[in-house]
Formats: structure tokens, C-alpha cells, sequence
């Protein structure tokens, strides 16, 4: 970036500490991949099990619905839930690693400092726009993208962040309800079936955006 010569030795310019190679964390990309994989296979299992389960409720009359037997039926998905949730925290931190790293190799430029990756999630309000818009400068900036490209990136992200926030809000959604009349287990039922598609889709999407930037990151030389 300054024009100074650099040692082979070294990983970064001595003069303006650009990266003059591009360290290599396949090993960390393919870990995240693999459990966000591994998220959206349980969310679209959960998902497929309560449709099951709801084919029971269509055919049940307000006369032979038993509150007890309903509650006792989606007890378990709720607590699918809830460990879907303990997983994607953990998957999380591992990704804020992986999304760290990525930030620290991409040439930029980026709208936001390199702080906001980590403070941008645990702050108020914040944490509901600026991960993706950093995910977006991270993944258009490891590559050289036309105008096409990256509004194509701009939509995977957004559709990620979309399908993120309404599975995590229908999640809670589901946890917190009851099933004490026939018309609130059907609801329960849609709302869990709504919420495990769109974590196992946001997981997908996830993936996606994890590959290609990690991909372009040690795929060529800047």
C-alpha cells in the first residue's frame, strides 16, 4: 500500500503494517461451516417433527382437545429450542473469531472500526443493523466485485440477517406460549414450524457467506 519493499520473512509491511500475504484459516472457516451445518440440520429436523405433530391438531374438535396431552406434546420442541439457542451462541463466538480474522485481512475500505465487530453484537438497537453491514464490507472487500456482485452479496447478507432475526423473535415466540386451547396449540405449532425454517435458513445462508469469504481470503494473493 505505501510502496515499501517487504521482507519474505514477515507477514506485514514494516512501513504501514498492510498484510503482504494473506494468512491462511481454512481450518477455522471449515470448523464454523461445519457447525452451522450442523444448527441447521436440528432447526429443519425440529421443524419437520412439529408438522408431524400438527397433523393431529387439524383433525382434533374443540370436544376431544385435551390441554394436558397438547402441552405435553410440545414440551420437547420447546426445549429443542432452547438448546438450538445454547448452540448457536456457541457457534456464534466461534464465528466472531472467524468474522475477526477476516475483518484483519481484508483490504477494506470499511465503514466501521474493527471494535464494532465485537461491540456492534452486544450493544442495544446497534446489534440490530450493523453486524450485517459489516459482514457485507468484509465479503466485498476480500474481492474484486463488479457492481452485479455485489449487490448479490448485499442480498445474502440481508436475507441471512431477515431470516436470523424473525427465527430468533418467532423462537421466543414459540417457548413462551401455551397450549391450553386447540386454537393456541395450531398457533404454537405454525409459529415453532415458522421459527425452525427460518434458523435452519439463516444457518444455510450463514454457510454461504462463510465459504465465499474465507474462499476468496486464501484463494488468492492481495
Amino acid at each position: 500500500m505505501c510502496g515499501d519493499i517487504v521482507p519474505t520473512e514477515v507477514a506485514r509491511c514494516p512501513g504501514c503494517g498492510a498484510w503482504s500475504r494473506r494468512r491462511d484459516f481454512r481450518a477455522l472457516g471449515v470448523a464454523v461451516f461445519m457447525l452451522l451445518g450442523f444448527n441447521a440440520f436440528v432447526d429443519l429436523g425440529a421443524g419437520i417433527s412439529l408438522l408431524r405433530a400438527a397433523e393431529p391438531l387439524d383433525v382434533t374438535t374443540h370436544d376431544a382437545f385435551d390441554p394436558a396431552e397438547a402441552e405435553r406434546m410440545l414440551g420437547p420442541y420447546g426445549d429443542v429450542f432452547v438448546i438450538s439457542g445454547v448452540m448457536a451462541v456457541v457457534t456464534g463466538l466461534l464465528y466472531l473469531v472467524w468474522l475477526w480474522r477476516a475483518r484483519g485481512q481484508s483490504p477494506g475500505p470499511h465503514r466501521h472500526h474493527r471494535a464494532w465487530l465485537l461491540l456492534g453484537w452486544a450493544t442495544p438497537v446497534v446489534n440490530l443493523w450493523l453486524p450485517p453491514r459489516m459482514v457485507y464490507d468484509i465479503w466485498v472487500s476480500s474481492g474484486r466485485y463488479r457492481t452485479v456482485q455485489r449487490q448479490r452479496a448485499a442480498a445474502v447478507v440481508g436475507a441471512w440477517w431477515t431470516c436470523l432475526l424473525l427465527g430468533t423473535g418467532l423462537g421466543k415466540v414459540f417457548v413462551a406460549g401455551s397450549a391450553q386451547t386447540l386454537a393456541e396449540a395450531r398457533f404454537a405449532v405454525h409459529v415453532g414450524v415458522a421459527a425452525a425454517a427460518f434458523q435452519a435458513l439463516a444457518a444455510a445462508l450463514c454457510m454461504g457467506g462463510v465459504f465465499e469469504i474465507t474462499r476468496l481470503q486464501v484463494g488468492r494473493e492481495p
